[in-house]
């Protein structure tokens, strides 16, 4: 090839591309850590776990578990080295195991090592542990009577006059919305399978969205240093959230019973046992004072965000924290004070989950528009629009962050057309005044979702590159990939940079022994930083090709191109095997290890004030929905969506995520809902009594568009946009439209206010109390 032919198109940015692992999904050839042959001798752990929801532990005897069949040991506190606490806080609030004091029912007291995984399981239940009980409480009304303990500090965001401007509102409204927490509910569950090696070192392979805080944990509990425990992460069957901090426990059990038993060791619980032991999402009650004017304007906003944290902090503060961060949603705020209670219950601790409360203050905001709405006999859509976020003015958040980059009036309006949503509500209302059991409901939703993490240091990543001298290239950062396509977006900014096919990167598994002190992958941010760091590794490389390429034909480097397929220097084009080829043959390194801190960022908490968020993305959807008044049961019938993705670094992925994180949210707002009997044990830990979405659930109409016209205004890869945890909130208009066909029944005359999640029972106890409302 000389310069002046075609150029070869290699370009793999911004195209739709399969996932990595697409074809092993679906043909089952995709290795998870159950699937990873064990070593000879594996033995098999399995936790004991607690009856009571608060008790003071008496006495323990496991004399017949350590006479069961196959059984090895039984691991308790005692057989801890180093440090008790597993806690990803570093509060020392979250023992290994229950330190004589029971806080939740199911939390886990010790576990048995047996031959196999049934022996474990089996002997598990035959310890004896004598209690004495302690009162509990489990939500977060009992918990604030109780006298609001908190788990970690509060926050409070406050700006402008807040009692002068509600004292000032024409209008008022005051009230309060419980939104129901979630299960992860992971196709894979929380497993950990440790390897024991010479000396110190132990090799564990965790199925976790963070490896570095997990080899911190497991060398803390074992009283060693970082630098002999490799955490190893291929891939997950699912995380959102779930793996971020609670795989800790699972891998600090199977390197303790690795190390004393130097055998390998394997934990992983039945899906029972994994939904009673493990964190969720944060159940809130939002209590609210809304004042507002005669055009629906809002004047000033007093909420308190009561959640129900559990018995530890975990990341308690920080999800609250973000919930506040997204209390305005899209809408501004003359004034606002937001305050946040994580409070302590006799519950699992509750941790992170995709959103990571950013969906609970969206959707406390929603409530307070909908109250405006229906006061004034409108349109909640006109209410959204009247109270949006200006583009010049009117542009600051909560926080103190000024507003750069607001695309929501545009996205709502594309959509708002698209979808013909005026012609549509207008069918609805004709429908509704002449159906006596059926009625219909539709709303539109819009979202802002700010992104990075609001810890500062945490957003930061690392990733090694080498070139082979094949041209070969191997790819590690410190993301993991949970399903979500990070792997595929990363390699194709690889491939990308050295101008080359998708198939010459190799992905390798996520190891801290290759990329350390990485953060978790969440907040949305698993490509922007990880992909720049691997960038960042490219550019090293690339330099140094460049300049040996330069040397090698006599030219000037102003003189020499990277082009699809190789370097052009001169006139010579140098494909990029043979390149490689001639670089390690005169001594030119090949590998490189990147690095990426995201910038413009900062946040003090103790003021409230910052920037906390890089930018923001942006999003909207159009859901109608069909109740039957008589039994409570509804369908969703249509849902359009339009959401900000930037310019999309792999619009297939993308969509599927957007599609994904729907029925997710759906599925948090609709029919996920968490009870705790009046004995504080969870009841609903299993598929049969907690139900998820299912593919029967998807809207029969499902139109998903990406804003094309979209493009990032910073300056981060491929100027995309995060697209993991914001359209989860495009699920809010699903509850809203259901609201609408609930206040039908009394011909809207006042807000149905329906807690979360809308179940058909919600349906009909809303239904009854308006009916009973308007009775007097």
């Amino acid at each position: 090839m000389n310069k002046h032919q075609a150029p070869i198109d290699l370009s793999v940015m911004h195209k739709p591309t399969r996932h990595d692992s697409g074809p092993k999904h679906v043909t089952g050839t995709a290795e998870y850590i159950d699937d990873i042959v064990e070593p000879v001798g594996t033995m098999h752990a399995y936790l004991g776990l607690s009856s009571r929801p608060h008790a003071e532990i008496v006495g323990m005897d496991f004399a017949q578990v350590l006479a069961a069949p196959g059984v090895i040991g039984v691991l308790t506190n005692d057989d801890v080295p180093g440090e008790l606490d597993i806690s990803s806080a570093h509060k020392h609030d979250e023992p290994v195991f229950a330190d004589g004091v029971i806080h939740f029912w199911g939390q886990p007291v010790f576990a048995v090592i047996a031959e196999t995984r049934d022996q474990a399981r089996r002997a598990a239940h035959l310890a004896r542990i004598e209690y004495r009980d302690l009162p509990f409480f489990t939500d977060v009304r009992s918990a604030q009577a109780a006298g609001g303990k908190l788990v970690t500090p509060p926050l409070k965001l406050e700006r402008g006059d807040v009692d002068a401007g509600l004292s000032a509102a024409p209008r008022r409204v005051k009230g309060a919305i419980t939104i129901g927490g979630q299960d992860h509910f992971y196709l894979e569950g929380q497993i950990a399978l440790a390897i024991p090696g010479e000396d110190e070192d132990v090799v564990i392979h965790s199925s976790t969205q963070h490896p570095t805080e997990v080899q911190l944990i497991v060398a803390q509990a074992l009283g060693i240093r970082q630098n002999a425990v490799t955490i190893n992460v291929r891939r997950m069957g699912g995380g959102f959230g779930g793996k971020e901090t609670q795989g800790n426990l699972f891998a600090v059990i199977a390197a303790l019973g690795a190390k004393k038993w130097n055998r390998a060791c394997k934990i992983r619980p039945d899906r029972d046992d994994d939904m009673t032991a493990t964190g969720k999402r944060h159940d809130f009650v939002v209590d609210y004072d809304v004042g507002y004017d005669e055009t629906g304007k809002i004047q000033a906003v007093d909420a308190v965000y009561g959640a129900r944290a559990g018995y530890s902090s975990d990341l308690s503060g920080p999800v609250t924290d973000r919930a506040l961060f997204h209390c305005d949603n899209a809408y501004w705020y003359p004034a606002v004070r937001a305050r946040s209670e994580p409070l302590y219950t006799n519950t699992v601790s509750n941790t992170a989950f995709r959103g990571f409360g950013g969906p609970q203050g969206m959707m406390a905001a929603e409530r307070w528009i909908e109250e405006i709405a229906y006061a004034l006999g409108k349109d909640p859509l006109e209410i959204r629009k009247a109270n949006f976020y200006g583009t010049d003015t009117e542009n600051v958040t909560p926080y103190h962050q000024v507003i750069e980059d607001n695309i929501i009036h545009r996205v709502v309006d594309e959509l708002e057309s698209a979808s013909d949503y005026q012609a549509r509500r207008k069918v609805i209302l004709d429908f509704n005044r002449t159906s006596a059991v059926l009625k219909k409901g539709i709303a539109l939703t819009p979202v802002k979702f700010g992104i990075s993490f609001t810890a500062t240091w945490y957003n930061q990543a690392g990733a090694l590159v080498h070139v082979y001298k094949d041209g070969s290239i191997h790819l590690s950062h410190g993301g993991t990939e949970m399903g979500q396509g990070l792997y595929i977006k990363v390699a194709q900014v690889v491939a990308d940079a050295f101008g080359v096919n998708l198939d010459t990167v190799k992905i390798m598994a996520t190891s801290t022994g290759k990329v350390p002190n990485t953060s978790a992958t969440a907040a949305s941010s698993g490509t922007d930083l990880n992909g720049a760091a691997a960038l960042d590794a490219c550019r090293q490389i690339k330099e140094r090709m460049l300049a040996h390429a330069a040397r090698l034909h006599d030219v000037s480097e102003a003189e020499c191109e990277w082009v699809a397929g190789g370097l052009q220097a001169g006139a010579k084009f140098v494909p990029f095997a043979e390149l490689a080829m001639s670089a390690f043959m005169n001594r030119v390194q090949l590998s490189a290890a990147g690095f990426y801190k995201t910038p413009k960022i900062h946040w003090d908490r103790a003021t409230g004030r910052g920037h906390p968020f890089y930018y923001f993305a942006y999003g909207a959807s159009v859901s109608e929905v069909t109740i039957d008044t008589l039994t409570g049961e509804y369908t969703v019938d249509r849902v359009d969506i339009l959401h900000d993705v930037g310019k999309s670094l792999n619009p297939a992925i993308d969509l599927g995520q957007v599609e994904g994180a729907f029925i997710q949210g759906m599925g948090w707002l609709t029919t996920e809902e968490l009870v705790w009997d009046e004995k504080g044990q969870l009841r609903t830990h299993a598929p049969s009594t907690y139900k998820i979405p299912l593919a029967s659930d998807v809207p029969p109409v499902f139109n998903v568009k990406l804003a094309e016209w979209s493009v990032n205004r910073e300056a981060v890869i491929g100027r995309s946009k995060a697209v993991g945890e914001p359209p989860f909130m495009l699920a809010m208009s699903v509850p809203e439209a259901l609201g609408m066909a609930v206040a039908s029944v009394m011909d809207y005359a006042e807000a149905p206010r329906l807690d979360m999640p809308v179940t058909p029972e919600r349906v009909l106890l809303g239904i009854e109390r308006l009916k009973r409302e308007a009775r007097g």
